[in-house]
């Protein structure tokens, strides 16, 4: 196994994880297998109660695992399937350890940092970067390891020491060493710095570790005698420092890398060339220069409850991005905070509500993204209201479909008092229960998670049309509540209709309102599994909605296909 390991310095934030998807792209472009790890310092066990605001989304996996956003990232740009495994944490890593003590497994040893903590990174990295994600046989040839934080990090020291002894372990030809750093320039003087990474690199060498490339993030293109003074102080080749400078969008990383021959660099590195091929990237540089010339655009309200920090929703946005490019449009997105639509809002705060209320009255579709608590709840159904109401393209995702369920029971079935049983767990009208696949007291591990399968009811409907007439879809989870069994006779009164449910036919998955041009709502996330290139179905017939063009597409689904 080869190893290509992405450290970052000076400050979090950089782009490690990108850069680390972008390396992977262009390795895959030469016909190499990618795999990739991402290592959190963090002593969770995983992702799944950490607050958006704190840490972006929490990305779900086939398998169930909540991980970190990054993998997201992976997913997407190597278009591969990872496990819960492939993000490795700090809690994890103790947890394993410590059952092993309880165990006896030390017989007697003291238990200690060097070498039991150590080991068993170096065991978890190299038995999980031989498990194939491509759907082929075989482990990778490659594998991308992501480190979070920032070197120097107190709670990153045995992440650090365990890849030291891992690279002395596999050497010098196995594994690889890409340090991502900031070349900042000072606004009085206009010069860029090397200086911050220079000292982290110092500080990277001083724990064992070595660069062997330098990616150097910029807002312009490195200047030649910035390369020449970090070749310098560094100890890095001019030919291995790679400039990743700011680009109108993502996949442009991936061609800025090969046009750098960073993929020449690290192969001869690794001593691949012989096994590799020149780099066919020709849909990713189709993408960026599509991506960079349209000129349309549509207005799409996201109407959420953590719209403070875009990486709250990072995979709904990319699915929408995947979904507007299939449609050759901009999005342009318009963050709603929920609770500035409400009554409330209108006292407290009233330029707030005015504007909430005149973005969502000029955007061209609605969508009410998953979330937990009652915060903006009221908020998220007077948009449901409304574009129900207004025959606006509407989209509800795992609490957005029961958003929709509540307005419904409310405003047209007259049920005043309906809720879910999480908001108020006195309702007379329960249209959204706790179905018991989990714990209500523990948080962590408790919900209806990863992939789960959905049979359509009928073919009937814009979502099967949309899956191309497939009897059943397999989408991602992620929640405790459902859409109470006992009252769907009740709710179906209302005109709308369950079109997909689980295979026990007891939990309700997609819910349409067909007297509506979109008014759709999933309890799964489908912004998981879309990818460039092969949008989400949800998430392309909700685009074509807003634009009048979903009609002309279900008739003929390859207009519409990128």
């Amino acid at each position: 196994m080869k190893y290509v390991l992405v450290t970052g310095g000076v400050v979090s934030g950089l782009g490690k994880g990108v850069t680390a998807s972008s390396i992977g792209v262009v390795l895959k472009a030469c016909g190499l297998r990618v795999t990739s790890i991402k290592i959190d310092p963090y002593l969770n066990t995983d992702a799944g109660t950490m607050s958006p605001f704190e840490h972006g989304e929490v990305f779900v996996l086939d398998d169930g695992g909540e991980v970190d956003l990054d993998l997201g990232n992976y997913e997407r740009f190597l278009d591969v399937t990872l496990t819960r495994d492939n993000n490795i944490t700090t809690g994890k890593i103790f947890q394993s350890v410590l059952e092993k003590e309880r165990k006896g497994d030390y017989l007697g040893k003291t238990v200690q940092v060097v070498p039991h903590i150590t080991d068993a990174i170096k065991n978890w990295i190299e038995s999980v970067s031989v498990i194939p994600v491509d759907g082929k046989d075989g482990p990778a040839d490659v594998c991308v390891i992501e480190l979070g934080g920032t070197v120097g990090d107190i709670e990153s020291m045995p992440f650090i020491e365990a890849l030291r002894q891992l690279f002395f372990s596999v050497g010098q030809d196995n594994f690889c060493l890409v340090h991502v750093s900031l070349i900042p320039v000072l606004g009085v003087v206009g010069e860029q710095k090397t200086k911050p990474t220079q000292h982290s690199v110092r500080e990277l060498r001083a724990l064992g570790l070595t660069p062997h490339f330098l990616a150097c993030r910029s807002s312009e293109p490195l200047l030649d005698s910035a390369k020449q003074k970090l070749s310098q102080f560094c100890h890095v080749p001019v030919c291995n420092i790679l400039n990743i400078h700011d680009v109108p969008n993502i996949w442009h990383i991936p061609l800025l890398l090969r046009s750098q021959n960073a993929h020449d660099a690290i192969l001869k590195h690794l001593n691949l060339l012989s096994v590799a091929k020149s780099p066919n990237l020709q849909e990713w540089t189709r993408r960026a220069d599509i991506f960079d010339n349209l000129t349309n655009s549509v207005r799409i309200a996201m109407v959420g409850k953590y719209v403070g920090m875009a990486d709250s929703y990072l995979s709904v946005v990319k699915a929408l991005l995947h979904a507007c490019i299939a449609c050759s449009l901009r999005p342009a997105i318009d963050w709603i905070a929920a609770s500035d639509l409400e009554d409330d809002s209108a006292e407290s705060t009233p330029e707030a509500y005015a504007a909430a209320w005149r973005t969502l009255r000029n955007a061209a579709c609605v969508l009410v993204p998953g979330g937990f608590g009652d915060r903006g709840v009221k908020g998220m159904i007077l948009a449901a209201k409304y574009a129900r109401e207004n025959r606006v393209p509407y989209l509800g995702i795992c609490l957005g479909l029961q958003i929709s369920v509540i307005e419904i029971a409310r405003n047209v079935l007259g049920l005043e008092r309906a809720n879910s049983e999480e908001f108020d767990d006195k309702t007379p009208h329960p249209v959204v229960i706790f179905m018991p696949e989990g714990s209500k007291t523990h948080m962590g591990s408790t919900m209806r998670l990863g992939s789960r399968r959905t049979l359509f009811q009928t073919p009937d409907c814009i979502t099967s049309k949309l899956y191309h007439n497939s009897e059943y879809v397999d989408e991602r989870h992620r929640h405790r509540y459902e859409v109470n069994p006992e009252m769907i006779g009740i709710l179906e009164e209302s005109g709308l209709r369950f079109v997909g449910r689980d295979e026990t036919g007891k939990r309700m998955e997609i819910m349409e309102f067909p007297d509506h041009p979109f008014y759709v709502g999933v309890q799964f996330h489908p912004e998981f599994k879309s990818r460039p290139g092969r949008p989400s179905a949800v998430f392309l017939g909700f685009i074509l909605a807003a634009v009048g063009q979903l009609k002309p597409y279900l008739e003929n689904p390859q207009n519409g296909s990128l």
